[in-house]
């Protein structure tokens, strides 16, 4: 994913937390906030400690991204997201694949634009 597709400081994350609207699934917290622009989507992504050790937590993040930019086209542009993963998540995706992690972000996206 590239840095412009990325949500970085925390001013934008406390933003998108403040004056967004959030959807959840039971793996999965989306916060979303439209921008003045009409520039491409955004993400944070934001893995608590209680998801796992860090390098649980790192290896979710980079499923995360990967699942986002395979699905960047169907995103609505013009707004920043920020993805909080819940504990659990790493285990269900071990156990059931990255297809599976794709279909959980395709849930909670249906439910946003919804």
């Amino acid at each position: 994913m590239h840095r412009r597709n990325r949500l970085s400081r925390s001013r934008d994350f406390d933003a998108v937390y403040r004056r967004g609207r959030s959807v959840s699934t039971r793996f999965l917290v989306l916060y979303w906030f439209g921008r003045d622009d009409e520039g491409e989507p955004r993400l944070g992504l934001a893995v608590p400690r209680a998801v796992g050790t860090a390098v649980t937590r790192n290896r979710i993040k980079r499923q995360l991204r990967e699942a986002w930019r395979t699905r960047l086209d169907r995103v609505p542009s013009g707004a920043d997201y920020v993805l909080v993963a819940r504990p659990g998540l790493p285990d269900a995706t071990e156990a059931r694949g990255f297809e599976w992690l794709g279909e959980r972000l395709d849930e909670v996206l249906g439910k946003a634009s919804a």
